[in-house]
């Protein structure tokens, strides 16, 4: 076995060790992979740590005060007047006994009180506390929709770090390789056994793999940029991906069936109809009676020269009947039913969308399946013709191109058959994620799940209070 044996022979373990090992029939079981980073902890940390869905948790909890801002269309309100001031007159007056002047000083004051409560205004109140809550149930399929598209992003982050590792160790490898090549046609040229076109077609494949090990260096260094955005921490020594095919539906039909009723999409969709079909309603309310009952308290001090203390309290009841109000809340209803015919109608668009997407995705895992098994094929293929290339080369019957070739057609089977397990990985999480049910409790992360009803039944019935249940 000469050098350039011994050569590929080393870059072949490292290959395998450090490439295949991204489906899960290339695990490695050793210490090391016990205490590696896994796929789940990783998107354990993005469930905790990302920011854009942290963000949607907070836009969330925030459109849950559209409850209690519509029960207060119905609660009483009360307010508190005062008022205090200076008065100064000077004058002169005339009586039978003749003429005198006169000077006044005092300080008038009050204070009141005026309660306001509102008995009936066209069902505004409940109207608006009902498409609070759709808005709501809206919201939280947004958050369901992000939180698929937090952990597909960091399934793939994910994958995409092994992918661009495995690739560059390859590749680096593949210029050693190609090194000894050029050493080894350098020595074939000092005795005349090759030519200067057999040294320049090395020294070529030489300088043409140093860039390829450049760029997929650099591929690394972007990949893992992402992966710290997506997953919100550096990664560390990372352990082989797993598909989720064990979860997914067996059958396109059944997959199709599951989105249709459960994709956040759909469903956000659905509760937007319900909150504009209110809308509606609450527009109409304007044309509709109100009543009211309002009550107040007055008392006055000083509100004459005199010193004289005035109190008032009263009772009113208001009937406020619109007769016309210029057209404007007529252009508001039907506004409102026009969007209703909007939303109606991104329903049926969610639908397709959907289906769509799980049609595609189911398409592209079994193409990455059937990919795996080509690229297989072709690794073992390339690696036995390399073999033979360069056996052949030795006893002159294959030129140092032929040689090249042969290396450079198994580097790419190589790099095909890495792509495509990661592809097969990342492909399971899309199908996944086009289905509805990416989120931590299908994957079973080890994760404290956000319950955005906990927030919601903290604030709902509200009546005062500055500080939110988390404490701001």
């Amino acid at each position: 076995m000469n050098c350039l044996d011994s050569a590929l022979n080393i870059v072949r373990c490292r290959q395998i060790a450090c490439g295949f090992a991204l489906a899960s029939s290339y695990m490695i079981h050793d210490s090391a992979s016990v205490i590696a980073e896994t796929l789940e902890g990783a998107l354990t940390k993005a469930y905790g740590l990302n920011p854009t869905l942290n963000a949607q948790r907070a836009n969330t909890r925030a459109i849950d005060e559209n409850v209690p801002q519509a029960k207060a269309l119905g609660r009483p309100t009360i307010s508190l007047s005062g008022d205090v001031g200076l008065t100064q007159s000077d004058g002169k007056s005339v009586s039978s006994v003749g003429k005198s002047r006169y000077s006044e000083f005092y300080q008038p004051r009050g204070a009141g009180a005026t309660v306001t409560q509102t008995l009936w205004n066209g069902n505004k109140t409940e109207n608006s506390t009902r498409a609070a809550e759709s808005q709501i149930l809206g919201a939280r399929q947004t958050l369901r929709n992000t939180e698929q598209t937090t952990l597909l992003n960091g399934a793939t982050a994910y994958m995409n770090v092994l992918r661009d590792t495995a690739i560059l160790n390859l590749k680096r490898s593949n210029v050693d390789v190609l090194d000894e090549q050029l050493r080894q046609t350098n020595d074939r040229f000092k005795v005349g056994e090759v030519t200067r076109t057999d040294t320049a077609q090395a020294q070529s494949r030489v300088a043409a793999a140093r860039s390829d090990a450049i760029l997929a260096q650099a591929n690394l260094k972007s990949s893992l940029a992402v992966y710290r955005q997506q997953v919100g921490d550096e990664p560390k020594q990372l352990a082989p991906g797993k598909s989720v095919e064990k979860i997914l539906p067996a059958k396109l039909e059944s997959a199709l069936q599951i989105a249709q009723s459960e994709h956040p999409a759909i469903l956000g969709a659905l509760h937007g109809v319900d909150a504009q079909l209110l809308q509606v309603k609450i527009a109409e309310s304007d044309l509709y009676p109100n009543l009211s009952v309002q009550g107040n308290v007055q008392n006055r001090w000083a509100a004459n020269s005199d010193g004289t203390i005035g109190y008032a309290a009263s009772v009113v009841a208001r009937l406020t009947v619109p007769i016309y109000e210029g057209g404007a809340v007529y252009s508001r209803v039907r506004q409102a039913k026009e969007t209703l015919g909007q939303t109606q109608i991104s329903v049926d668009i969610q639908r397709d969308t959907v289906r769509a997407a799980v049609v595609q995705s189911v398409g592209q895992l079994e193409a990455s399946k059937a990919q795996i098994l080509s690229t297989q094929a072709q690794v073992r293929a390339a690696e036995i013709a390399l073999n033979g290339v360069r056996e052949e080369a030795k006893v002159g019957q294959r030129t140092t191109l032929d040689v090249l070739n042969a290396q450079q057609e198994l580097i790419n089977a190589r790099v095909s058959f890495i792509s495509a397990q990661r592809d097969r990985v990342v492909n399971s999480y899309n199908v996944l994620s086009s289905i509805g049910r990416l989120d931590a409790e299908s994957l079973t992360l080890k994760v404290g799940i956000y319950n955005p009803k906990v927030h919601y039944d903290q604030i709902k019935d509200k009546w005062i209070g500055l500080r939110t249940p988390d404490g701001k």
